[in-house]
């Protein structure tokens, strides 16, 4: 199929009521407006904004040109100093649809990406105000969450993408806001975990998460990590609720996972969520 591009905001349907999650709550459907979209190679690529309480949260969505009924959606967390387009996000979310028949979702993190008025052109600006953000905002954490079920209440919305069980993938700071997200939201089915440790300014928020997370966990770790001493990974590893949890170390320092990694990740998201 020949690449095809689009540009322009469209809104697509107002806010509804999705289900009754576990406890009795309503959960309602944030409106999402598209813009720029690219088709190439049997994957749509297109660039989203769901409105939360008056934030904006900037995203990217990868679906199949040629949609066949609803798919379950992987959720992708980039790392500091990136953000929802940053190249190894963008290969991975390509190969889940690709290869999986997956449908794949990104947002930037807060100080990253969109949310910048400079739109994240000097990552180690970003990196920066992320590490000052991580130290000082209390809530930082929490808004995230917040952030990416809206994103899923969202998304489920479309008709592309299935009601119920989702994947999540996230290392480093992918993490920081992931393991937090997959400990919350019982949507989140499987996660790919890792780059990170019982460490830095919210390490008594990842002890008291971790035995919440339940879910299947690829948990990835870098033997010379200069960031977070695998001691200290091991640690949260170990401290995962999960009896289905599974461990790859590889050399390297902390931004050196090998490219066979993020395939592997990908294999065992799709084999959790039936594809």
């Amino acid at each position: 199929m020949p690449d095809r591009t689009g540009s322009g905001y469209g809104t697509v349907g107002p806010l509804r009521l999705l289900r009754l999650d576990g406890g009795g709550t309503r959960r309602y459907a944030r409106p999402m407006q598209f813009g720029d979209e690219v088709v190439a190679k049997g994957v749509r690529q297109r660039r989203f904004d769901v409105v939360r309480e008056g934030t904006t949260v900037p995203g990217m969505l990868w679906t199949p040109a040629e949609t066949h009924g609803p798919r379950p959606v992987v959720l992708l967390g980039h790392g500091a100093s990136g953000n929802k387009r940053q190249d190894y996000v963008v290969a991975l979310a390509r190969g889940l649809v690709r290869h999986h028949g997956l449908c794949a979702a990104s947002v930037d993190g807060p100080v990253h990406g969109d949310r910048r008025a400079d739109g994240n052109l000097d990552g180690d600006v970003a990196f920066l105000e992320f590490a000052a953000a991580w130290s000082a905002e209390e809530r930082l954490i929490d808004t995230m969450v917040d952030d990416w079920r809206a994103v899923i209440d969202a998304l489920q919305a479309l008709p592309e993408i299935a009601d119920g069980p989702c994947g999540y993938w996230g290392l480093s700071m992918g993490t920081i806001f992931g393991l937090p997200l997959v400990a919350a939201e019982p949507r989140v089915a499987v996660a790919v975990l890792g780059l990170m440790a019982i460490a830095g300014p919210t390490k008594q928020r990842f002890a008291a998460d971790a035995p919440l997370v339940r879910c299947p966990v690829l948990f990835l770790v870098q033997w010379h990590d200069e960031l977070f001493k695998r001691e200290a990974a091991f640690a949260l590893f170990e401290a995962l609720g999960s009896t289905d949890k599974r461990m790859h170390a590889h050399p390297g320092l902390h931004a050196e996972v090998p490219a066979e990694e993020f395939e592997a990740s990908g294999r065992f998201l799709a084999s959790h969520l039936g594809r």
